[in-house]
């Protein structure tokens, strides 16, 4: 079942791969932009940190990072896609920091890292894709120094059920019909409401976080609980 997962996942998002950010803010109403930029604000990096962004995708947020790094930090993002990997690449080539940013090919659910040598780990919009969000976060974990941090960025449950109904109905029923007129192809956005399914709501992260040794493990609510962040501690 985790290969056909991930088999899945990898011919989604290699159909979507050049559309994928613009798809983004016509499908979140611009709040993802909101959500990085507030997660932004709470990682704590420094001019020399050694970031690993994982399910790096098109950049995004890999970029954002190696903004706030100075000469002598490094961010690396790692996507098994390679359509995706293809998109970033271009774009780094366009990129102030380019020096900043390495891309890789690899897979979320076995680092190709060693134990403890990122100052920071970072996944946005992509946890919930893995074939076991507490695998990825075990091996994200396994991959920060003593004293580092594992982030998450991800589509979360609304927590007020009068919420909840109206925002699942557009979930369901609004979502994968925008995504069939833009894409042309159903099935990639039909697959978001579907990853959500058996995902944890922000508590129950939260508590898949402390059950692979992180401690100090916080959550905030985004956008009254569409989306939520979690950083905890090793």
């Amino acid at each position: 079942m985790q290969g056909d997962k991930s088999a899945y996942v990898h011919d989604v998002f290699s159909k979507i791969a050049k559309r994928y950010d613009a798809m983004n803010s016509v499908l979140s109403f611009q709040q993802h932009r909101l959500w990085r930029n507030y997660a932004m604000r709470q990682l704590p990096l420094t001019p020399k940190s050694q970031v690993l962004d994982v399910a790096a995708g098109t950049g995004a947020w890999t970029f954002a990072i190696a903004k706030r790094l100075g000469p002598e930090g490094r961010v690396i993002g790692l996507d098994f896609t390679e359509a995706m990997l293809e998109v970033a690449e271009e774009r780094r080539q366009r990129f102030t920091f380019r020096d900043r940013v390495q891309f890789v090919h690899g897979d979320a659910m076995n680092l190709p890292f060693p134990d403890n040598t990122f100052d920071l780990c970072t996944i946005g919009f992509a946890l919930r894709n893995m074939p076991s969000a507490e695998g990825c976060l075990r091996e994200m974990a396994r991959v920060v120094k003593p004293g580092g941090a594992v982030v998450s960025l991800e589509l979360s449950k609304p927590e007020a059920a009068w919420f909840r109904r109206l925002y699942y109905f557009y979930f369901y029923r609004i979502l994968p019909k925008i995504g069939e007129l833009v894409v042309g192809d159903r099935a990639p956005y039909a697959w978001l409401p579907e990853s959500l399914i058996d995902f944890p709501d922000r508590k129950g992260l939260e508590e898949m976080f402390r059950r692979v040794g992180l401690r100090d493990v916080w959550s905030r609510p985004l956008t009254l609980g569409i989306a939520a962040f979690h950083i905890g501690w090793k």
